[in-house]
């Protein structure tokens, strides 16, 4: 450990996995490890194997999940850790709750470690809540006297009072995710790693959870590992954020710089170009019964950094139909870079008519000012027949809205905001 206060830090910890087995796999692998370990070799199977992008078709048996992560983690600190599915996120939680253990690298940590990884993780089923309570704690490293100190708090946390002498096994996973993360919480860790299980929750408990990681590492200056997608809780949670990209470390530092480099990796942003080679090579993306090629965000006053503020918006969008549709409605969804929706641009809600389609269409949508406030949104994008969803593509297209003097005063509007309006102000004094 380092001479700051640092309650881990984790050296070029690397995880391989073999595809489609358990272990090595064939007992000649076996014997080559052991052979090569007896002379004091390294491990002859740690120089092959292929990156961990789950999109792609390798040549190689061998994955690497987890290829040289390094990073260190201060007390009382909250490290939000991102990435898309498959990243890694999940198998190195699990590393670092030595669920399993590393191909390479060395973890030092101080004080004990409770995990939240899966919906239950460390019940048994067959055990009644409070059992359970009692259980999870003696695997802490806690007394009988510890944890009955904290018994009353933690079922009052959980809401699951009328069934804490019932066998877990008959609990929703909602309930088992309440029971765990209260036990997980209210016993004290030094560090607490807890996974994407909170989304298994309702709004309700979600926000009373996030709250308590709040107050376990402001005020008891504990620890924690948060796993999420929900970037609005990353965001009010964490203080710094790792971004995990095909098993490596892309990026470790300001939790909005996180956030920000993840939105812009896991969104599709189309251009006029990739419209047309659409059309040339016939090559589109099949969604239910309609294949949606492009979409596009075309401004003649934008720039590869993004759109200025006041600037008209055209969405666009080839779509190949396969059998005729009649009463069609489109959608256009923005979310902010939370995720939070903010606007809607609905066919139905404008055009006097629905239309019909018995052939290929394009299909765009002007918007002269949708007087959005510089910052980093998504679009999704749907289609429905007689109010019925029948084609969808969530966050398909990533765009940037920079500052512009919309007002031509010089002043360029401020604010943690999401929209802007233009008003007539009018001053009379008597």
């Amino acid at each position: 450990m380092s001479q700051k206060n640092s309650i881990l830090k984790v050296e070029n910890i690397s995880k391989q996995y073999r595809l489609g087995v358990v272990g090595t796999g064939t007992l000649s692998h076996d014997l080559n490890r052991f052979w090569h370990k007896i002379r004091g070799k390294e491990d002859p199977y740690l120089k092959v194997g292929e990156t961990n992008d789950r999109s792609t078709k390798g040549n190689s048996e061998y994955v690497w999940a987890l290829q040289d992560i390094n990073f260190e983690v201060e007390q009382g600190e909250v490290l939000g850790i991102i990435g898309k599915n498959g990243a890694g996120k999940s198998t190195l939680l699990k590393i670092l709750s030595k669920v399993t253990s590393p191909t390479t690298g060395i973890i030092k940590s101080k004080g004990r470690i409770a995990s939240l990884l899966e919906v239950g993780t460390g019940f048994n089923p067959e055990l009644t809540g409070r059992e359970n309570i009692y259980l999870n704690g003696a695997i802490l490293g806690m007394t009988k006297k510890e944890i009955t100190s904290k018994l009353d708090e933690i079922i009052d946390f959980s809401g699951c009072q009328r069934y804490i002498d019932t066998p877990t096994k008959r609990y929703s996973s909602g309930m088992t995710v309440r029971l765990a993360f209260a036990v997980a919480a209210f016993l004290e860790p030094e560090i607490l790693v807890v996974d994407e299980v909170l989304a298994v929750g309702d709004a309700e408990f979600q926000k009373k959870a996030i709250g308590k990681m709040q107050d376990i590492s402001r005020e008891g200056g504990r620890t924690v590992l948060f796993v999420s997608h929900n970037m609005a809780a990353v965001k009010s949670l964490c203080t710094r954020g790792m971004l995990i990209e095909n098993g490596k470390t892309t990026f470790f530092g300001d939790i909005d710089k996180t956030i920000d480099l993840y939105l812009k990796s896991s969104v599709f942003s189309f251009t006029n170009d990739n419209y047309v080679a659409f059309k040339k090579e016939n090559t589109a993306i099949e969604i239910s019964r309609f294949q949606i090629g492009s979409v596009n965000s075309l401004n003649e006053k934008s720039s590869s950094s993004g759109i200025l503020m006041g600037d008209s918006l055209e969405f666009m969008m080839f779509v190949s139909v396969k059998q005729a549709y009649h009463n069609l409605k489109a959608s256009i969804i923005i979310s902010n870079a939370s995720g939070t929706r903010i606007a809607a641009i609905r066919s139905h809600e404008i055009m006097e008519e629905s239309f019909s389609a018995t052939k290929d269409f394009i299909f765009k949508v002007t918007v002269p000012d949708l007087k959005l406030m510089p910052g980093d949104y998504t679009v999704t994008i749907a289609l429905a027949e007689n109010n019925t969803t029948i084609s969808i593509k969530e966050d398909c297209l990533g765009f940037s809205i920079i500052p512009n003097d919309i007002y031509g005063t010089g002043r360029i509007p401020k604010g943690n905001l999401f929209i802007y309006s233009n008003a007539l102000w009018e001053l009379n004094q008597e």
